[in-house]
């Protein structure tokens, strides 16, 4: 790891994540090349940002559990060749139910070349402080449909106020958003904007 780069939970107190990359619970239904710890990775500025989002969600009674942060190229490059396997159906009906796996990336659910790979960019949700379940939100981490995309149609007012409370958090800590994911989020002002780093997480 770079010297730009570290643990996320070592510079953020209280942060929770479940690596998804790391394990069989994702889209390619196996961990991913360059996932070698289920841990999160950014950059330092990252981590200064999540720290302000975690003071600020627990302002108003929410705490954040990450998914995914810095993603090696070599896991994206994973993601491609997995995309031009013969569908097998284990992982479709939870994560692309309505497209083919060959249209995730024209379809902009993945990236060739992601954001997530220059170790700026973040996925995660809310939970509740109070009891330590998942805020709903109307849709899981990687469900690639439209019911992902913010302001999206079909979800409950509870969903909805979910995806808002999110935005608004990391917003006013410096993120954008992204229109076909309500859980991803990039550093307005990253350190690496023109670099994808390829270092595996260990």
């Amino acid at each position: 790891m770079t010297g730009d780069f570290a643990f996320v939970d070592e510079l953020v107190s209280g942060i929770r994540w479940d690596a998804k990359y790391a394990t069989w619970d994702n889209f390619t239904g196996r961990p991913v090349d360059g996932y070698l710890a289920n841990r999160i990775v950014g950059t330092k500025a990252l981590c200064a940002a999540l720290g302000r989002a975690a003071e600020r969600a627990e302002s108003v009674g929410f705490g954040l559990l990450l998914w995914d942060g810095y993603r090696p190229q070599r896991a994206v490059d994973c993601f491609l060749h997995w995309s031009r396997q013969l569908e097998d159906g284990r992982t479709k009906a939870r994560h692309y139910p309505n497209i083919g796996r060959d249209e995730m990336f024209d379809r902009g659910y993945v990236a060739a070349r992601s954001g997530h790979s220059r170790g700026s960019t973040v996925d995660l949700t809310l939970y509740h402080l109070a009891t330590g379940e998942l805020a709903p939100m109307g849709g899981d981490h990687d469900l690639m449909d439209p019911v992902s995309h913010h302001d999206a149609p079909g979800i409950t007012r509870v969903e909805a106020a979910n995806r808002r409370h999110l935005r608004s958090v990391m917003g006013a800590c410096g993120f954008d958003s992204y229109a076909c994911e309500w859980w991803h989020y990039t550093l307005k002002d990253e350190p690496h904007p023109d670099t994808y780093f390829d270092f595996p997480i260990a």
